[in-house]
């Protein structure tokens, strides 16, 4: 069997707090779960029988959030945006981070294997 994962992209530019970087990558990976929950179950089960392995890493830009964003679709692999409602630190429907997955490995790694962890 393939090994499955998610990974969650964040934006470092935006310089959040810690708290709040926890709470965009839990909105991403729930999103993102629910999103392949609808089309691909059996890419969630086998993630969820593996441990349900997730990786954050990081990049410097909207545009380049966007980017993977496009690709991973590209691929035919959900992916969900995430925009923060603007109650605390950021403003309005600011673009804070992307899940990838769960998907196999070796497709999310062809997206996201240049970023750095987090």
């Amino acid at each position: 069997m393939d090994e499955y994962k998610q990974v969650i992209i964040v934006r470092k530019d935006l310089k959040m707090s810690k708290g709040k970087l926890a709470v965009q990558v839990a909105h991403a990976a729930v999103d993102a779960t629910l999103k392949t929950l609808g089309v691909k179950p059996e890419w969630v089960r086998n993630w969820v029988e593996q441990g349900q392995k997730k990786v954050v890493v990081s990049c410097s830009s909207e545009s380049e959030l966007l980017k993977a964003y496009d690709e991973a679709i590209k691929l035919g692999l959900t992916a969900s945006l995430i925009y923060d409602a603007g109650r605390t630190e950021l403003p309005p429907n600011t673009l804070t981070a992307l899940g990838i997955g769960p998907a196999p490995s070796n497709l999310v790694d062809m997206i996201t294997k240049k970023y750095k962890l987090l």
